[in-house]
């Protein structure tokens, strides 16, 4: 998810979406472990929108 669809997004959406990509990102990572994915970038992507997800969240909590 890019840095516009998260600001765009509402916090209801922001918290499924943000479900929805950790769950993906250990799917991801146990697949990894078992057998190389075939394009391991795909979990640097996941992680990097759990990260703009979260910290996004973050900032709507202390600006009330």
């Amino acid at each position: 998810m890019k840095q516009s669809q998260v600001k765009e997004s509402s916090t209801a959406e922001l918290q499924e979406e943000l479900g929805k990509s950790r769950k993906e990102y250990s799917d991801l990572k146990m697949a990894h472990a078992m057998s190389p994915l075939e394009n391991p970038l795909q979990i640097r992507k996941v992680r990097r929108s759990i990260a703009r997800m979260a910290t996004e969240l973050s900032k709507r909590e202390l600006n009330g």
